[in-house]
């Protein structure tokens, strides 16, 4: 099976697999799982943070984040295409009964900071109070560069507000960048990391930040009934996937280049390798009635792409080169047949 559909979509390594085998356990909740404890530990300092808590999943360790820098009745702003507003099921709303501010992304994935500007309340009782911007990097594929992260601090700094990082494929920014990861991460007070995308864990993020946020979400995530108990197996492919798969982030990055390449060779067929930063191709087809038999033929022969107009495919640690020449060729072959 060739799966296109996401980045989520890895398998652990055999070597992933001993390490969660082998590792040594204990009760989380009291505190007591060594490879927890050492995971938080090490990742805190890899990214100049105070501490770090290992989370379910990404969407869990956004609204910890977001629960732990707001309270009831606050508002924070966000980009109208973030994931922590659009597809984490306004859990912030829901749960933290906090307010979402969006605004929307401009075609570089930044926020206006005019526009930002402009949607931070007054303090007044009619209003929400604005006390934090989320941005999230990488945002569709693209990379916020370094120089607007910088204005994002001054601009926190100048209104009182505070900054989190949604950095589910935070390290495709960094790679993209070439830069290490502390270079984006000292501009946040808080930022998440997803394990299981790109970096081939099962399960799992981190969120990072002080040591009084981090007490306030551990908090926060047993009363989301996120406590878990031997989670240790989970640190060890945490571990794994930080210490060995970062540096294949590269080649994710050269594949999405060169299906986009090749995908733009093909009649009927249009996408912009210009565009590609990181490990995400965003595909228009000529004919868009066709994208659902499309997705239909192709699950036939054991590729998987999600639908939509663009589609999106995203490059992985287990799609080769090998199969991106497959792709090509039973695309080909069936974007023939419907321009006949």
């Amino acid at each position: 099976m060739i799966d296109f559909r996401s980045d989520t979509v890895t398998r652990p390594s055999d070597s992933m697999k001993q390490a969660m085998f082998d590792a040594q356990v204990g009760d989380d909740v009291y505190g007591d799982d060594p490879s927890i404890n050492a995971l938080e530990t090490w990742v805190a300092q890899q990214h100049n943070f105070e501490a770090a808590i290992f989370c379910s999943s990404g969407t869990q360790a956004n609204l910890l984040a977001l629960m732990s820098h707001c309270e009831r009745g606050d508002e924070y702003l966000c980009g109208q295409q973030a994931h922590n507003y659009k597809f984490e099921g306004g859990g912030a709303a829901i749960l933290g009964s906090i307010q979402p501010q969006p605004v929307e992304n401009e075609k570089d994935g930044t926020l206006c900071f005019t526009k930002l500007k402009s949607y931070i309340k007054p303090i007044d009782p009619h209003f929400a109070r604005t006390t934090l911007l989320s941005l999230e990097n990488t945002i569709n594929g693209k990379v916020l560069p370094l120089s607007y992260l910088a204005q994002a601090r001054d601009f926190v700094n100048e209104h009182k507000l505070q900054l989190h990082l949604d950095g589910a494929r935070v390290y495709n920014a960094a790679t993209a960048l070439n830069v290490e990861i502390t270079e984006i991460s000292q501009y946040f007070d808080s930022m998440t990391i997803c394990l299981s995308k790109g970096l081939g864990a099962p399960i799992g993020s981190l969120l990072l930040g002080s040591t009084a946020l981090i007490a306030k979400a551990r908090r926060w995530r047993k009363v989301l009934g996120g406590g878990m108990r031997q989670a240790g197996i989970l640190a060890a492919a945490a571990k794994i996937a930080l210490a060995e798969n970062v540096s294949k982030l590269k080649q994710d990055h050269a594949n999405a280049l060169y299906l986009a390449q090749n995908l733009n060779k093909i009649n009927g067929v249009t996408t912009n390798p210009d565009h590609v930063q990181t490990n995400m191709v965003f595909v228009k087809l000529n004919k868009p009635s066709c994208i659902d038999h499309l997705v239909t033929a192709l699950k036939a022969k054991d590729i998987l792409i999600s639908p939509g107009h663009p589609i999106r495919l995203v490059t992985h640690l287990d799609i080769s080169r090998e199969d991106i020449d497959i792709f090509i060729d039973e695309i080909s072959s069936l974007i023939a047949q419907y321009q006949n």
